[in-house]
């Protein structure tokens, strides 16, 4: 798309289908993230055994972790190709990433079989993945509210939130049937890695079309500016630090909810003594709040502003986290594993749906993309990889079950305070910004 004499061309038409092209490299993202938290167990075992089961959880929680190392990386190298090149190419680049990366991890044979070098490849597979991850963001959600009609920015950047309801929900039903089908044990031998596979199958769908997409980033875009990987960042940090900060801010305390709500299954089986049925259901919860509240997040950003639905739900979450988590530790019972789960959930995924909007929202076209990828990128970096390591460190090292709620509100409140500083950017003319 490009500017003409008149000013920018009209937006792009944008299809159900573009948009779940759009949206499925998040989902990849939050399926991948929910079937390996819910997996953190047998996939320790397979690749890092150990006579004590903690420890060989806590080294699989450390391998996840590890693929945040490279997002930040990323972010800056994919998210500043697609303010250059455009949204399109990048896009197809972290798809393709990200399959190599869930691939190497779910056909890889394990530690029994070929020692060290399983450590090796899956360590790799992370680290492709991470890379992908850390550029996904932001060309994909650059692309959804430079192509959606300016009334429904908010709404049409949720289903990036939504999207990872689906995800989680699909990851949960597919881990409950199978479950079911061949049985716990053979879950923990082979059945992750089926799930792992299923997830790939979708992705040629995804290239596809992607590819056929139009591309956004032509009206408004500053070749000048963006003429190398050095000036996009140079130009971020030059001109838009302390947004760069209160964002980086806002999206620690989102991803540190997210985190939270994913580790539920570990929670529920390794902290509350639930079954592994039991647990392999939370994600359902996870998902169908995800799917319906991110959705209404966006809708009410749309009517009412990004700042409101950015503050009030991290305030409830902040008051709620500690005694949600007594009631759950006290009653220690499906029900109200999947309760609690399905709130805090749904707090986060309104508040997250203003989040993805207002942040490119907030930057010029020329650094849009490259802005929300590295501050995205760098605070889920850091906080995304380590909640469920540190939760459940902290868990096993001081005995308390509500460790978890206490790292979330702590989080929820520095979120609240920045929250309170973000500018509004409902209505913003997205080509006026310097």
């Amino acid at each position: 798309m490009a500017a003409t004499a008149a000013g920018p061309a009209p937006h792009p038409r944008l299809e159900r289908k573009a948009v779940a092209a759009v949206v499925l490299g998040n989902a990849l993202e939050f399926y991948d993230f929910t079937l390996y938290a819910f997996f953190a167990k047998p996939i320790g075992a397979a690749f890092f055994p150990a006579q004590d089961a903690t420890h060989s959880l806590l080294a699989s929680l450390a391998l996840f972790g590890i693929g945040y190392v490279m997002r930040p990386v990323g972010g800056v190298v994919i998210g500043a190709l697609a303010d250059r090149a455009g949204r399109k190419p990048a896009m197809l680049l972290t798809i393709a990433l990200m399959a190599l990366g869930m691939l190497m991890l779910a056909a890889c044979p394990t530690h029994a079989q070929i020692g060290g070098w399983a450590q090796a490849i899956v360590v790799a597979g992370r680290l492709i993945q991470g890379l992908a991850l850390g550029g996904e963001v932001g060309p994909s959600t650059a692309y959804l509210i430079e192509a959606a009609p300016p009334a429904r920015r908010g709404f049409v950047a949720s289903w990036q939130i939504a999207s990872q309801g689906c995800a989680a929900l699909f990851a949960g039903l597919f881990a409950s049937v199978l479950t079911l089908v061949v049985g716990e044990a053979a879950m923990a031998e082979w059945g992750w890695r089926v799930l792992f596979g299923l997830g790939l199958l979708v992705v040629p769908v995804g290239l596809v079309i992607r590819r056929h997409l139009p591309e956004t980033a032509g009206a408004g875009h500053d070749p000048a500016a963006a003429a190398s990987t050095l000036g996009v960042v140079a130009r971020l940090v030059r001109g838009h630090g302390r947004l760069l900060a209160l964002t980086f801010l806002v999206i620690a305390a989102s991803t540190v909810s997210n985190a939270v709500g994913t580790n539920m299954p570990v929670y529920a089986g390794a902290t509350l003594g639930l079954t592994e049925t039991v647990s392999s259901a939370v994600p359902i919860a996870l998902g169908l709040a995800s799917i319906g509240f991110a959705l209404l997040g966006g809708w009410l950003a749309d009517r009412f502003g990004r700042r409101p639905v950015l503050l009030w739900p991290r305030v409830a979450i902040l008051v709620l986290a500690v005694p949600v988590f007594a009631w759950m530790a006290g009653a220690a019972s499906a029900h109200s594993v999947y309760a609690a789960t399905f709130l805090l959930s749904a707090l986060s995924s309104i508040n997250a749906a203003a989040i993805i909007v207002a942040i490119p929202e907030s930057l010029p076209r020329a650094v849009r993309s490259a802005g929300l990828s590295i501050v995205y990128a760098v605070s889920v970096s850091v906080f995304g990889g380590s909640t469920n390591y540190v939760v459940n460190w902290l868990i096993a090292a001081t005995g308390d079950r509500l460790a978890p709620a206490y790292y979330l509100a702590a989080f929820s409140l520095v979120g609240t305070v920045a929250s309170l500083l973000m500018p509004e950017t409902r209505g913003r003319d997205l080509d006026a910004q310097t």
